[in-house]
């Protein structure tokens, strides 16, 4: 059939699976689908990033009054990384024990394109055409490349990992679209790469998030994660470091996730809360970490010394400072400065002032370092 009542409507199905996407029509499908008395398995991320709190108070609301067993189940395990079960071992792995940090390659299509970019020398267009041509970026790129896809599912991690609800306009989220292999060139000599990462952490009761490129030292275990591969990292005070890794799109790794997620709910498996309890846990907008900033720059006395005052005002202490030989001929000259652990909102003002000198060409690039010990 192509009509969604004849599903919704036919008391003989008793699951129904959505993965068309988006969140108007795949919203009322849910939606009604669960009124109906009829569990529901979807891949569909950006409909749980934009209507989480909904879903959570319509699941307990068609359970309410029902006992464990006959409970209406809602299962979205292909929604975030697609083949890698970090849905469920986050809902069933750490009740007892308390998850410090996230750090999640959690883009197919941008780890595919920054891989090209360290390791084959790409540009960030040479890598973004190569993407498309293999069908790992869409005609219109923008959720992936913005960091925007990558921020969803953040949000959906966040929840499960602290029992917290964020607007996803919130959360800081920063593309690929400014890299350059001359951050790359950097990231080399410094005895690392770069990758888009998701990143959450919790610190005396308050979570932190953002979605942005990242400095990644070669000892870490994601700077090998290359291609369209996906690996999240967690970090507890239980278990330390846990690191899952699969494919995280792709027909075969989604599909594999929802035929999974339909087992569970015929083996009679209960979850009854899909999005773990709500928590005291605060959100913040600031964070704390190593920075990396590449000015572009035209050659005049006194650089150096303006560095070191505009830094000292904001509190920015300078690990340090770096220049490699010239790439690219006249006029394209960058240094980069690398911060000792600094308050993210210190870094935007120091960076704000920076792109105000008259010799610094055209806006800054700066990023976290994952690690507060990358050295």
């Amino acid at each position: 059939t192509d009509q969604v009542d004849d599903i919704l409507n036919d008391s003989s199905i008793d699951i129904v699976v959505e993965v068309m996407g988006g969140t108007t029509l795949a919203k009322d499908v849910v939606f009604n689908a669960l009124s109906n008395g009829k569990h529901v398995v979807t891949a569909n991320k950006a409909l749980i990033a934009d209507c989480l709190g909904e879903i959570e108070s319509h699941v307990l609301t068609v359970n309410k009054d029902k006992q464990p067993a006959d409970t209406i189940q809602f299962k979205y395990e292909a929604a975030v990384c697609g083949g890698i079960p970090i849905i469920n071992s986050l809902q069933s792995d750490y009740p007892g024990d308390q998850i410090e940090m996230i750090a999640g390659i959690i883009n197919g299509c941008t780890n595919f394109m920054l891989t090209g970019m360290d390791r084959d020398g790409l540009t960030y267009e040479e890598a973004l055409a190569q993407a498309a041509e293999l069908g790992y970026a869409e005609a219109d790129p923008t959720l992936d490349v913005g960091g925007f896809d990558a921020r969803s599912k953040l949000k959906i991690l966040m929840r499960l990992a602290y029992g917290i609800e964020v607007e996803e306009a919130n959360i800081p989220c920063r593309g690929i679209q400014e890299l350059t292999s001359v951050d790359y060139d950097y990231a080399k000599s410094l005895g690392g790469t770069i990758k888009l990462l998701g990143v959450a952490e919790f610190v005396n009761g308050n979570v932190s998030g953002f979605v942005s490129p990242c400095y990644v030292s070669n000892s870490d275990s994601l700077s090998s994660v290359n291609d369209a591969t996906n690996a999240v990292e967690i970090c507890s005070q239980n278990l330390l470091s846990t690191t899952y890794i699969g494919q995280g799109a792709g027909r075969y790794p989604t599909a594999n996730s929802c035929v999974n997620d339909i087992a569970s709910i015929s083996k009679g498996d209960k979850t009854v809360m899909p999005f773990n309890p709500k928590s005291d846990a605060q959100y913040v907008q600031h964070y704390e970490s190593v920075f990396y900033l590449r000015l572009k720059y035209k050659d005049v006395i006194g650089i150096t010394r303006q560095c070191g005052e505009i830094c000292e005002k904001y509190g920015v202490s300078i690990h340090s400072l770096l220049q490699n030989p010239r790439k690219g001929g006249k006029g394209n000259d960058s240094f980069v400065i690398v911060t000792e652990k600094v308050s993210n909102t210190s870094m935007k003002k120091a960076v704000a002032e920076f792109e105000d000198c008259d010799w610094v060409q055209g806006p800054a690039f700066w990023m976290p370092v994952l690690r507060p010990d990358w050295m």
